[in-house]
C-alpha cells in the first residue's frame, strides 16, 4: 500500500513517523489507521530501528479524528471504526522499542489518544490537548477514557472528558499527560537527542522494561513483581548483558548488538 498521508523517514537507529495531512490538521480517517497499521508493522520488524519518534506536519499533531467520515456513520459502522483505531494503537503501544511523540501542536480527540499510545510524550509549548468528544455528541473512541486517567488520575481525566475542555502544555506538564515542554523550534531536535539516547542502550532490555512496565500497569503489584523477575532473568541470557557490564568493569565504551 503506497503511503499517502504519512512520511517514514529512518536516521540510523530511529524512524521518524510524521502524520502528514496538514489541510485537515492531520485528522485521523480510515485510510491513516491503515497506512500506520503498515508503518508500524514495518519498523517492529525493522531490526535496524530501536526508537521511533511520532509526530504531525504543520500546526497539528492530530487535531482528532475525522468528523467527516463519522458525522454519518451508524452504530455498527462506529463500532469498527473505533476498533480499527484501538487495534493500530494497540499495535503503537505494543512496540518493543521505545515511541516518543513529539506533539508539534494541536493533540485534541483521536489525537490525544494517539500520543498516549506512546510511551512519552514531548510537546511543544504551542501545543494543546484535550478530549473534546462529548461535545460531538460521542465518547472517546480510541482508547481516550482508558488511558487518560491511568496517566493523570480518575478525577482529573473525567474532568477534562466530561467538560471537553483544551488545555496547554503547561497544564498538561503539570497534570502530567506529557514529560516536558519545550520551545517550538527545539523540540524535535530535543526528542531526536532523547531517541538517540534510547537507541544507544541495550535494546532487548529496554524490550523487557517497557513490558514489565506495561504488564504491571495492569495487574497488582505482586504479579508484576514476578513478571520483572522474569524478565531480569532473560537478560542474563543475552550477549548484551555480558558486553554491558565486561564494559562497565573495563572502563570503556559499549557495543550492543541486540541478541
Amino acid at each position: 500500500m503506497e503511503l499517502k498521508n504519512i512520511i517514514l523517514e529512518k536516521e540510523c537507529k530511529i524512524a521518524i513517523v510524521t502524520i502528514n495531512r496538514p489541510k485537515a490538521l492531520n485528522s485521523i480517517n480510515s485510510e491513516i489507521l491503515k497506512e500506520l497499521d503498515i508503518v508500524i508493522d514495518e519498523l517492529c520488524e525493522d531490526k535496524e530501528i530501536l526508537a521511533v519518534i511520532l509526530t504531525g506536519t504543520g500546526k497539528a499533531f492530530v487535531a482528532g479524528a475525522d468528523i467527516s467520515e463519522m458525522e454519518n456513520l451508524n452504530s455498527d459502522e462506529g463500532r469498527r471504526f473505533g476498533i480499527l483505531g484501538n487495534k493500530v494503537f494497540r499495535m503503537l503501544e505494543n512496540m518493543g522499542k521505545p515511541v516518543i511523540a513529539a506533539v508539534n501542536g494541536f493533540a485534541l480527540g483521536g489525537g490525544c489518544e494517539l500520543s498516549m499510545a506512546c510511551d512519552i510524550r514531548i510537546a511543544s509549548s504551542k501545543a494543546k490537548f484535550g478530549q473534546p468528544e462529548v461535545g460531538l455528541g460521542i465518547t472517546p473512541g480510541f482508547g481516550g477514557t482508558q488511558r487518560l486517567p491511568r496517566l493523570v488520575g480518575e478525577g482529573m481525566a473525567k474532568e477534562l472528558i466530561f467538560s471537553g475542555k483544551v488545555i496547554d502544555a503547561q497544564e498538561a506538564l503539570r497534570i502530567g499527560l506529557v514529560n516536558k515542554v519545550v520551545e517550538p523550534e527545539q523540540l524535535m531536535d530535543e526528542v531526536k537527542t532523547l531517541a538517540n539516547t534510547m537507541a544507544a542502550q541495550a535494546p532487548i532490555a529496554v524490550k523487557l522494561s517497557k513490558a514489565a512496565i506495561s504488564r504491571g500497569m495492569q495487574c497488582d503489584i505482586d504479579s508484576g513483581i514476578s513478571y520483572e523477575a522474569e524478565v531480569f532473568a532473560q537478560c542474563f541470557s543475552t550477549e548484551d548483558q555480558k558486553e554491558g557490564m565486561a564494559a562497565f568493569i573495563d572502563k570503556r565504551d559499549k557495543c550492543f548488538k541486540n541478541r
